[in-house]
């Protein structure tokens, strides 16, 4: 059987067959997913827990010892890494690559749920979990810094204006920010004033919860209606802390002020990041799976404008690593290589054929052939 034989005969159907594979392999390059590297979907749950204060051996024992004892009766797990620093506990799961992600988070819920009454009652919150994938690094790094705002301000530009702006494009997954400087009133105890004053920590302790709230006051119940009272509980700045009554001693009350030093500071102020030797906020982007790096981060590019505008003159966004040049190189040069060998592979027949007419047909049927594999 001559395959050829039926293309021979039929010129319209073998012209109209190869310009169906033309446009749509010049269809499915425009829209071939771009990234540096093949997607590898390993089933990853992080699992985070912070306790304010604790030490890292009081996270191991207090925090990651009951999680991990439950975690070890899931089903599927291939691996199991725990990390704890001061305050902060960070469980890693790693589940075999046959295991369904969506099933294994359900199963870590249920963990986390089992393993809260083991857990330390005085936690902010429950542990949380995230879905993650290791081999995708992100896209993109930023910073945002400033000459003359605190790094407080800078942070609250950077966590609630260009992180929640940037998840809501299509194809990001996570939007990290390195170095937050979240504001923060820090109340540091004097022992010695303390101690004169009989007074001990735990109603140090009891005095800031006391005096910063955000309940009602109460209710004015009335014949035909009833009323809230809603009073201003709330303390904002070291300002407001510092005249608030701890107790009273000898018909005297003691003040915040009187025992302890009340500053306007930040929730963690270990944590720093640099850009250029100068204190900025990071940004890390990471793309969902299958997505096209390089169109993202012309997306993440095009909000950049609307977001300076948002922003006060002092407050300068830089872009640190952009991983999209790298690929953008890479195909650049993949490009140019196609080019170079389909001229020899024609240059080669022509030289074995000696004749232009012949050379034509192979020199067409090439380009066709590889556009053609686009598509599939």
């Amino acid at each position: 059987m001559n395959i050829s034989a039926p293309f021979i005969l039929r010129p319209v159907m073998t012209t109209l067959l190869m310009a169906a594979l033309v446009i749509f392999g010049l269809f499915g390059y425009a829209t071939l997913p771009v990234s540096e590297l093949p997607n590898v979907d390993f089933p990853t749950i992080v699992v985070s827990a912070n306790l304010p204060g604790a030490d890292p051996e009081t996270m191991a024992s207090a925090v990651a010892t009951p999680l991990e004892s439950q975690f070890s009766t899931i089903a599927g797990i291939d691996s199991m890494t725990s990390s704890s620093t001061q305050g902060s506990t960070t469980i890693t799961l790693q589940f075999k690559l046959d295991r369904n992600l969506d099933g294994a988070a359900q199963d870590v819920q249920s963990a986390i749920a089992a393993a809260s009454r083991k857990l330390p009652p005085n936690m902010p919150n429950p542990p949380t979990l995230r879905k993650q994938n290791p081999a995708d690094t992100p896209i993109m790094f930023m910073g945002l810094r400033s000459d003359t705002l605190p790094l407080s301000k800078v942070d609250e530009y950077a966590e609630t204006l260009l992180a929640r702006q940037l998840s809501t494009i299509e194809g990001v997954a996570q939007v990290n920010v390195y170095g937050a400087q979240k504001f923060a009133v820090r109340i540091q105890a004097d022992p010695t004033a303390l101690a004169t004053r009989q007074i001990g920590i735990d109603r140090l302790a009891s005095a800031i919860a006391g005096a910063n709230v955000n309940l009602a006051t109460g209710t004015l119940n009335g014949p035909t209606r009833q009323s809230v009272i809603h009073a201003s509980g709330q303390l904002m700045n070291a300002a407001q802390f510092q005249p608030q009554i701890v107790a009273y001693r000898n018909g005297a009350p003691v003040r915040f002020q009187d025992v302890a030093r009340v500053i306007d500071s930040v929730e963690n102020n270990r944590a720093a990041n640099w850009y250029r030797d100068q204190r900025a906020i990071g940004l890390s982007v990471q793309r969902q799976p299958g997505s096209n790096t390089i169109e993202l981060v012309n997306q993440i590019k095009g909000l950049l404008p609307t977001f300076l505008l948002q922003l006060p003159a002092s407050v300068h966004l830089d872009i640190i690593y952009d991983r999209s040049q790298t690929i953008r190189d890479s195909i650049a040069d993949v490009q140019l290589t196609l080019l170079i060998a389909g001229a020899l592979v024609v240059g080669v027949i022509f030289l074995f054929l000696r004749r232009v007419s012949a050379t034509f047909i192979p020199s067409i049927a090439l380009p066709i052939a590889v556009i053609g594999t686009f598509a599939g």
